[in-house]
């Protein structure tokens, strides 16, 4: 395994994790009649439907 020969400066790794941020959820208002009024994008509902459609294998 390659090891640095040096330790890296605290700037240096400061500089490097500027890039970890977290994003917001995106949310958009459900479509169907009942239930949440918004909904996770991407995901299914606790009812077992993604778009519109029942999931296969889904147990009531």
């Amino acid at each position: 395994m390659p090891n640095p020969k040096r330790r890296h400066s605290h700037q240096r790794t400061a500089l490097r994790r500027t890039h970890y941020t977290t994003d917001m959820p995106e949310i958009q208002l459900n479509k169907s009649r009942d239930g949440e009024p918004f909904v996770l994008r991407h995901n299914a509902s606790p009812d077992g439907y993604y778009k519109g459609r029942r999931l296969p294998g889904f147990k009531d």
